[in-house]
């Protein structure tokens, strides 16, 4: 049996020195190292052999299918560094060509949108403030004006982290902070622009959002002070033509409160799908802060007053951009986002 495992080697050896492409040299190791290959085969029938024979014969033939198997694995690397040469040799490299450009990325839409805001309010005297996203009871309800027991939480319902802790459900919080850090400095003008958390997902809902806040605290501010700096914003970020109209609402941080509407910005207000045939579509709330969150933040409500509002980046994008579906701003299929 050893001269017959000697036979193979040799035969082997002869046809791997023969090889010129890794497909047959493959075909090679399977016939002859494979599961019926030839050197297992003998392996299998050391089992007939007596027990010196078997320990012996089972030794050497270890030794030869180390060794073949070392051979197979040279001359694939053999035949690789060949194939790569010849290949280097056929190609000629004209290095006065100029090189290949780079694909140049985009602003999402959600940041350009962003980006157009902040630049409006700065440009109206507002400085930027940024807060943790994740909030504490107190500053995200409590210092807003929002109990435990207030029924507004139900439509805030977050992501709770533990029983005082959550992912923020708008950027109020914000506000508290930057009035106690400031107090009793005055004027207060900021935006906060971020990512906030709600438990919704729909087709104009999403689990995470983004909004703007925006806060204006000084002597004599009014509620006149307000509309006169949305009327600008909203003619600068959908045309001069836009017109608005403010509807009493409620919110908790703010009294008097309104939802404030625009014009249809797709039918230019003569009634269409879109805005259910009002001719308004609806963009953000506003009002003046209320007296306990200016007491809250630092700040005597008998001194000094000041206004709110808040919007949904998304909300504002959709609008101006025409899109039915807030999921495709996260879906992140090129084809949507080139268009931009």
């Amino acid at each position: 049996m050893l001269d017959r495992l000697k036979e193979i080697k040799t035969t082997v050896e002869e046809k791997i020195n023969q090889v010129t492409d890794i497909e047959a040299l493959n075909e090679l190791k399977v016939k002859t190292l494979g599961r019926k290959g030839d050197v297992t085969l003998f392996l299998r029938n050391l089992k007939n052999l007596s027990g010196e024979e078997r320990a012996r014969a089972g030794k050497t033939a270890n030794e030869i299918k180390a060794a073949l198997e070392q051979l197979i694995e040279e001359k694939a690397h053999e035949i690789a560094r060949k194939e790569m040469e010849t290949r280097l040799a056929g190609e000629k490299i004209d290095v006065t060509l100029p090189g290949l450009p780079f694909a140049h990325g985009g602003k999402h839409p959600i940041t350009m949108v962003r980006d157009e805001i902040k630049s409006i309010f700065l440009g109206l005297g507002f400085s930027v403030a940024e807060g943790p996203e994740i909030e504490s009871d107190y500053y995200n309800f409590e210092a807003l004006n929002i109990p435990r027991d207030h029924p507004a939480r139900e439509m805030q319902d977050s992501f709770y982290i533990t029983e005082d802790i959550l992912l923020r459900t708008h950027t109020s919080p914000v506000q508290v902070r930057t009035m106690e850090k400031l107090a009793p400095q005055l004027p207060v003008k900021i935006i906060v622009p971020g990512k906030v958390y709600r438990k919704d997902d729909d087709a104009t809902h999403s689990p995470m959002f983004n909004q703007v806040e925006g806060l204006l605290i000084d002597e004599n501010i009014t509620f006149a002070n307000l509309k006169a700096i949305l009327m600008l914003f909203a003619q600068k970020i959908f045309g001069e033509d836009v017109r608005v109209r403010y509807r009493p609402s409620f919110f908790p941080f703010t009294e008097p409160s309104a939802e404030m509407d625009i014009s249809c910005v797709m039918c230019g207000g003569s009634g269409c799908r879109v805005c259910s045939h009002t001719g308004w579509l609806e963009i953000l709330g506003a009002g003046m802060v209320n007296p306990r969150v200016l007491k809250y933040g630092g700040y005597d409500p008998e001194q000094v007053t000041g206004f709110a509002f808040g919007m949904g980046i998304e909300r504002i994008a959709m609008l101006k951009y025409g899109i039915n579906d807030l999921r495709l701003f996260y879906d992140n299929d090129k084809r949507f986002l080139e268009q931009f």
